[in-house]
């Protein structure tokens, strides 16, 4: 594993935790969900074969965790940009 990629790997679990706040849910389930979807596993793939890696996240509801993630990791990414440029 490459510094970038754990890196990566702990702004996702950032990224978990915010979630899991705004959502409510079950922070190993998002962590699990993310580690999956990182890993290049589907939507559809996770919600019917990785039930108990997500504490059975459904399907919806792992969609919505993969759009706040991408939308919460490309927010971090322009701020450490402009963080960079100042």
């Amino acid at each position: 594993m490459s510094n970038g990629s754990k890196g990566q790997q702990a702004a996702d679990f950032g990224v978990a935790e915010r979630i899991a706040n705004e959502r409510g849910g079950n922070l190993q389930g998002i962590q699990g969900a993310l580690r999956l979807l990182g890993e290049g596993a589907t939507v559809p793939f996770i919600a019917r074969y990785r039930k108990e890696a997500t504490h059975g996240l459904d399907e919806v509801a792992l969609r919505e965790i993969s759009e706040r993630a991408k939308y919460l990791t490309e927010l971090a990414e322009r701020l450490a940009s402009i963080k960079h440029s100042i």
